[in-house]
């Protein structure tokens, strides 16, 4: 019969430990720039959740236009009288919920495309990869612009499928190449001997030396999903059916005139410095996710 020997101090509970979380704290507080691109990244993502239920609905007051920064409007006004602070508040949310939205499904079908089609090779894989060209041939802008006749774009939702079905091509493709080497590996030589189901050698081998790859690719598709829906706001090329920061790059330039006087600056920069702080931000962070997913660069530090 054995006994059970508790080493910790008299009075104190043992200490749970949690690796994975440990590891993400030390990659993170490693460089202050982590740790800000980190508190910028929540920062947005608390403005988008939690901004509009504060603000609510965008008020428009025709006796302050173009009204300079104050206690009662910090960012001032544009040139409808709407608070500006307001609009970049409210428009957050549309904007980082379509990048995320978009970001997800890009990576949901890139990477379901990818595993089976490095995993499975032959006829499979032909076939994928042949769906995968085909998806990247599709011009993305021209089919926007057809959808925009039919759709008014107005929910994140309808966008962010749009983008991210048209969007995740690159993503199989470089998943198939780092799965066709996975294949190879003794592992799942090992899983296949045991007679494993090839579900199980996908999902439960493969995916998880796959996720780090795929949580970056998910970043960095949020920067470009950010800027292409922006971009398409900016130009007019889908209905303004809803508050986002591209609406009021467009608006600032061609109906504030904010090429014209500098009443209208703040209205144009505003959300100019909320994308290029976002984009930051991220970019700060993807290098402790970079840490954090690849061993040489754990064993370095």
């Amino acid at each position: 019969m054995t006994a059970t020997v508790n080493l910790a101090p008299a009075g104190l509970k043992p200490r749970t430990r949690h690796p994975a979380w440990a590891a993400f704290r030390r990659a993170v507080t490693r460089k202050p720039g982590r740790l800000a691109g980190l508190i910028i990244i929540v920062f947005f993502i608390l403005l988008a959740i939690c901004g509009p239920w504060f603000y609510g609905s965008l008020s428009v007051d025709p006796n302050e236009l173009y009204a300079p920064p104050s206690a009662k409007h910090w960012l001032g006004t544009d040139f409808a009288g709407s608070d500006v602070l307001q609009e970049v508040v409210t428009g957050a949310r549309y904007v980082l919920a379509t990048a995320a939205l978009s970001a997800l499904f890009t990576s949901l079908f890139g990477v379901t495309v990818g595993l089976v089609a490095g995993y499975q090779r032959g006829m499979t894989d032909s076939v994928l990869m042949r769906l995968t060209d085909f998806v990247l041939t599709i011009p993305g802008l021209p089919l926007l612009i057809i959808l925009s006749t039919v759709w008014s774009f107005g929910s994140p939702w309808e966008m962010g499928l749009v983008l991210g079905i048209t969007g995740w091509g690159g993503v199989a493709r470089a998943v198939r190449s780092q799965a066709l080497s996975l294949r190879e590996r003794g592992f799942l030589e090992a899983a296949r001997g045991l007679g494993l189901s090839r579900r199980h050698i996908i999902v439960k081998e493969m995916l998880p030396n796959i996720a780090p790859y795929a949580a970056m690719q998910l970043m960095l598709s949020v920067i470009g999903f950010i800027g292409a829906e922006v971009g398409l706001f900016f130009l007019g090329l889908v209905p303004f059916s809803s508050t986002n920061w591209g609406v009021m790059l467009n608006q600032a330039v061609f109906s504030g005139g904010a090429m014209e006087t500098s009443s209208a600056l703040i209205y144009l920069l505003a959300p100019l410095v909320c994308i290029l702080l976002l984009t930051l931000g991220i970019v700060l962070f993807l290098d402790a996710i970079d840490e954090l997913f690849n061993p040489r660069l754990r064993e370095r530090v």
